[in-house]
């Protein structure tokens, strides 16, 4: 099958300091805007899953958006697509189709298995892994290269041991992606954050169960948009280089150093998943070279982006990271724009993280501390959505020196919201 075409666009600088080692890139990617006719109907295979532990019929309301916002869901899997239902609570079982197959989307089977999911009530405790090990099965089973996941819990994952939960994750790690959602405030953000990192997704709070039928509409058809699955930035070095690091920086923080899978002597992938046509992201690289001295230059790295068979992949795209020795320190010194700025913004990330974390340890120095950091980061970087969030949780005296009180009373909405969304970014100011 043909692919769309993708840019692969290098930021950085080059020259390094006689006798310096480590360089440093954003690398933006952006995928083409016209699909060829052979990717238009990309193979796909979608799975809801939805918690229906006993906590979800407190209030009444609250199994009942979550019932809405399934059959939102259902509504806008394109036909052709596999699908399939899954209720969670202790155990997981199969709700369309009930024998743990998918169905082919049409509209009878999208108003079977709306039908089906009118029927779904609460009971019983909460065990994800058990989830996602029915989830991982279910898509095995189905020849869908395109596969995504959407997972609503309103709970802890308190009936199962978090070895389990671990486990279940790395089963499922490179089979599907899944975007994860809390609804209320009753459930662990660093549980979601560990399943949508490791399986290339989103997380989110909402708090409001009324919020949900649009929020699942929204993630299905974002699905939909995917044309191009499993696509790997590949990372070739030179002998006596390695990669330091690698980081998707745009429009969400995610370490992805990890994550290497190596492909060659010399060469390493890094997973990205699915792609829709004009997508951009941008990821921030980190390579150790050998020390050489002044005037000597090298390719310090080659990013290309593939996909298919590892072993004999379709290049989609590619850029270069170059090595230059100088002894003007003008040019060895002068900092790149988008490197400074995605610095800046990772940190952000980790001061809230650590801010919040703080708050709830009853240690108030740190937190004001690591928070008013924040305050500053969102204030220089132009991040005005984070910067709202902060406002919530703390009383902003100064944004610009990120001088900062934190506020006796906060609600629990607004402290999940700030902590779920703090790896989201803003891509460099033009």
């Amino acid at each position: 099958m043909s692919q769309p075409d993708f840019t692969v666009d290098t930021y950085q600088n080059e020259y390094l300091p006689e006798g310096g080692q480590d360089i440093s890139a954003v690398i933006t990617v952006t995928s083409g805007e016209t699909v060829p006719a052979a990717a238009e109907e990309a193979d796909g295979a979608e799975i809801i899953i939805i918690d229906c532990s006993g906590s979800m019929g407190s209030p009444r309301t609250k199994i009942a958006e979550a019932r809405a916002a399934t059959m939102a869901a259902v509504d806008v899997i394109r036909d052709g697509v596999a699908f399939a239902v899954i209720a969670g609570s202790t155990s997981a079982r199969p709700v369309f189709p009930t024998d743990g197959t998918m169905a082919v989307a049409d509209p009878a089977s999208r108003r079977a298995a709306q039908q089906a999911v009118s029927r779904l009530r609460p009971g019983g405790g909460t065990a994800i892994g058990q989830w996602l090990r029915l989830a991982q099965r279910m898509f095995s089973a189905n020849p869908a290269t395109l596969r995504h996941a959407i997972l609503l819990t309103d709970g802890k994952n308190q009936h199962e041991r978090p070895t389990q939960l671990d486990e279940a994750i790395s089963l499922c790690e490179g089979e599907f992606s899944c975007d994860c959602r809390g609804v209320g405030t009753d459930w662990e953000v660093g549980e979601l954050r560990r399943i949508s990192s490791a399986l290339l997704g989103t997380v989110d709070i909402v708090p409001d169960p009324a919020g949900l039928a649009a929020d699942f509409a929204a993630m299905m058809q974002a699905a939909m948009g995917k044309q191009v699955a499993d696509v790997a930035l590949r990372v070739w070095t030179p002998q006596h280089a390695s990669v330091r690091f690698m980081k998707q920086v745009a429009p969400a923080v995610a370490d992805l150093t990890a994550r290497r899978t190596q492909a060659g002597p010399q060469a390493g992938d890094y997973p990205t998943g699915a792609w829709a046509p004009g997508e951009s992201r941008d990821y921030h690289l980190g390579v150790r070279v050998a020390a050489a001295g002044v005037g000597q230059e090298m390719l310090a790295a080659r990013v290309s982006l593939v996909t298919g068979d590892p072993a004999a992949p379709d290049v989609l795209g590619q850029g270069l990271v170059r090595a230059i020795w100088t002894d003007d320190e003008a040019l060895s010194t002068r900092i790149n724009a988008h490197i400074a700025h995605y610095t800046g913004q990772a940190e952000l990330a980790r001061a809230i993280q650590d801010g919040l974390e703080a708050r709830k340890q009853g240690d108030e120095e740190t937190a004001t501390a690591k928070l008013g950091r924040a305050v500053a980061l969102a204030e220089q970087s132009g991040n005005e959505d984070t910067a709202k969030l902060l406002a919530r949780v703390v009383d902003v005296v100064d944004a610009a020196t990120g001088t900062v009180r934190l506020k006796r009373q906060v609600d629990d909405a607004d402290e999940m919201a700030l902590d779920t969304r703090s790896t989201k970014t803003v891509r460099t100011r033009k």
